[in-house]
C-alpha cells in the first residue's frame, strides 16, 4: 500500500537511517519504534511527505488517500468541530464548501447549475451525505457530546482538541493512516475506543507510541528504527522485546564460545609452534584459528538504564493510615473524607477523575501539603521517599548533575556518584552538565536516582513514566515490579499499572472504590 525505495535521511553530517526499503502493506499495524531521537517522527513525516528524504522515494498505491494525526492542537481556532473533522478528507471538504458556495448565490445561472451537479456526483462518491453522520460517531466515540459538535474549536479545552484532531485522522477511513503518540492526553475510556478501532481497522496503520499496552493491542508488526536501519518485524511489540533479546544474548554468547576457543587455539599455538613433534598439530590449529569468524555486534542506539530501588530495612506490619483527609485547592474540594490503609506488601495504583486529587493526595503523603482535616500515620519503620508530577522546583540551583546528586547520597565519593550516574546514562561529560539544562526525561531520570540512592521501603510515585522513552519505562517498570517495599504511584502507562499494581484505589467524585485487584480486572477486561 505504501513503500520506501532507498530512502535516506540525513541532517549534516549525522545519518538518521539509509537505503531503507521496506512495504507496508493493507490489514497491518505497524509500531514504529526506536530510541529518542532515532528519527521515527522524521520518518512518518517523510512517509506524509512533509519532509523530502536526502534520497530515495516514497511510494503510494494510486487513489489511495493517506491519513495523519495533526501536531498542531490550535490550527483549527476558528472551525467548528464537526468542520475540523471532516477536512480530514481533503477532497470531500473542498466539495462540501464549494458546493455550499455556489447554493448561496443571490443569481445562481445554468453554469452554476452544472457545476452544482458535478460536485454533487463527486460529493455523493465520496460519502458525503453520511459525512456528519459519520464524524459525529467518531466524536461520541471520544466523549465529545453532540452539544458541541458545532461550537468552535477555540471554545473547548486543550484535552478535547486532541480528540477532535484524533477523529479528524480517523475519519473517511483511510487507505494509509499514519499516527504520532496518538494516546499521548486521553483518557483510559477513549485510549480503549481506539485500541478496538484500529484492531478491526481494514486498511494500513503506521503508529509511533511510548505505550508499550497499546502496541501490544493494536500491532500485528513492528518496524524498528535502529542501527541506520528499519525493518520489520512480525509480532506485537513484547514479541519483539523478547526475541530481540535472545538473539542479542545468543549472538553474544556465541562469541564468548568462539573467544574461548581462539585463546585455547592461541595458547597451544604458543606453546607447541618450537616443537617439532607438535608442529603439524600447532600448524593445523592456526588455519583453524584464522578460520574463526566474531559475528559482530552492532552498538544498538537503545540505551537502558539500571533501575533498582533497594530499602536500606524491611517494612513492618504498621505500613500507613489515612484517615478522613478533607482538602480544598482555589475553592475546589478535591478530596473529600478519604479514609484507607496499607498494609504490607500493598502496590496501590491510585485512579481518580480529576488527576489534581491523586497529587494532592500524594503532596499530603509527602508531607508538602497539610490536609484541611484528617491525619496520616505513618508505620514506625516506614521511610518514604517521594516523585513529584512537577519536579522543577528540585532544579533550581545552578549545580553540575554530579554534585546534585551527591546531595542525596549517603556515599559523598566522587566516584561512586559518577558510577551511579553512568548506570542511569549520565557517563563521562554528561555527569558534568549544569541541572538546569537538563531535558524533562533527563530531570526524570535524575529524581528516580535521588529515590534509589534513599533505600527508602515506602514510594510515593506521581506520573513517574512522564517524559520517559520506551526503555527508560521498560527499566523502570521491572524495576517496580522488583521492589521489595510498598508503593502508591499514579501512572498513565497501561502496562506499568496492570504489572506493579495488585490493589487499586479509584477516587470518583459520589465515592471511593477500593479494590484488591489488577488493573485490567478492575476494568473488567479479565
Amino acid at each position: 500500500m505504501i513503500s520506501s525505495i532507498g530512502v535516506t535521511v540525513r541532517f549534516g553530517k549525522r545519518v538518521l537511517f539509509e537505503d531503507v526499503n521496506i512495504k507496508f502493506t493493507k490489514g497491518n499495524c505497524y509500531g514504529l519504534i526506536g530510541a529518542n531521537g532515532a528519527g521515527k517522527s522524521t520518518f512518518l513525516k517523510v512517509l506524509s511527505g512533509e519532509i523530502e528524504p536526502s534520497k530515495g522515494d516514497i511510494a503510494i498505491e494510486r487513489g489511495a488517500r493517506l491519513s495523519t494525526l495533526k501536531q498542531d492542537h490550535f490550527a483549527y481556532e476558528e472551525f467548528t468541530i464537526m468542520d475540523t473533522v471532516i477536512m480530514g478528507n481533503e477532497d470531500l471538504y473542498k466539495i462540501m464548501k464549494s458546493k455550499e458556495a455556489i447554493y448561496a448565490k443571490e443569481n445562481f445561472s445554468e453554469e452554476d447549475g452544472i457545476k452544482a451537479a458535478k460536485l454533487e456526483e463527486r460529493f455523493a462518491e465520496l460519502d458525503g451525505w453520511n459525512s456528519e453522520s459519520d464524524a459525529a460517531i467518531l466524536l461520541n466515540s471520544l466523549g465529545i457530546e453532540a452539544s458541541d459538535h458545532y461550537k468552535q474549536m477555540k471554545e473547548i479545552e486543550a484535552k478535547d482538541k486532541v480528540k477532535v484532531l484524533l477523529a479528524q485522522s480517523l475519519f473517511g477511513n483511510p487507505d494509509v493512516l499514519l499516527l504520532d503518540e496518538p494516546t499521548n492526553d486521553l483518557d483510559i475510556n477513549s485510549i480503549n475506543w481506539l485500541q478496538d478501532f484500529l484492531m478491526d481497522f481494514e486498511n494500513t496503520v503506521i503508529v509511533v507510541s511510548h505505550d508499550r499496552y497499546f502496541l501490544n493491542k493494536v500491532c500485528t508488526h513492528i518496524a524498528d528504527v535502529d542501527f541506520g536501519k528499519i525493518k520489520i518485524y512480525p509480532g506485537n511489540y513484547d514479541f519483539w522485546y523478547e526475541s530481540s533479546q535472545l538473539a542479542l544474548k545468543q549472538a553474544k554468547d556465541s562469541n564468548k564460545k568462539k573467544e574461548e576457543k581462539i585463546k585455547e587455539l592461541q595458547d597451544f599455538i604458543a606453546r607447541f609452534s618450537a616443537n617439532a613433534s607438535k608442529s603439524k598439530q600447532a600448524t593445523s590449529r592456526k588455519k583453524t584459528l584464522e578460520k574463526i569468524e566474531l559475528e559482530e555486534i552492532k552498538a544498538s542506539n537503545r540505551k537502558y538504564p539500571y533501575i533498582d530501588f533497594k530499602p536500606d530495612r524491611e517494612p513492618g506490619k504498621e505500613v500507613l493510615t489515612v484517615k478522613n483527609i478533607s482538602k480544598t485547592i482555589n475553592g475546589e474540594k478535591v478530596l473529600d473524607n478519604i479514609s484507607f490503609s496499607v498494609k504490607p506488601n500493598n502496590k496501590i495504583a491510585v485512579l481518580a477523575e480529576n488527576e489534581l486529587a491523586t497529587t494532592v493526595l500524594f503532596q499530603i503523603l509527602a508531607g508538602d501539603v497539610e490536609p484541611d482535616e484528617g491525619e496520616i500515620i505513618w508505620g514506625q519503620t516506614i521511610t518514604t521517599d517521594y516523585f513529584p508530577k512537577d519536579n522543577s522546583y528540585l532544579f533550581k540551583n545552578d549545580e553540575i548533575l554530579v554534585e546534585w546528586l551527591r546531595g542525596y547520597s549517603k556515599d559523598p565519593d566522587e566516584s561512586f556518584v559518577r558510577g551511579f550516574l553512568g548506570r542511569m546514562l549520565f557517563s563521562g561529560d554528561e555527569a558534568l552538565k549544569r541541572v538546569k539544562v537538563l531535558s524533562g526525561g533527563e530531570k526524570v531520570r535524575c529524581v528516580l536516582s535521588k529515590i534509589m540512592l534513599s533505600g527508602a521501603n515506602f514510594l510515593i510515585l506521581d506520573e513517574p513514566t512522564s517524559h520517559l522513552d520506551m526503555e527508560a519505562i521498560t527499566a523502570l517498570n521491572e524495576g517496580l515490579t522488583k521492589f521489595k517495599g510498598d508503593m502508591i504511584f499514579a501512572s498513565h502507562d497501561h502496562q506499568l499499572v496492570q504489572t506493579v499494581a495488585n490493589r487499586i484505589i479509584d477516587i470518583r467524585r459520589e465515592k471511593v472504590y477500593d479494590r484488591d485487584c489488577t488493573y485490567n480486572k478492575y476494568l473488567g477486561m479479565e
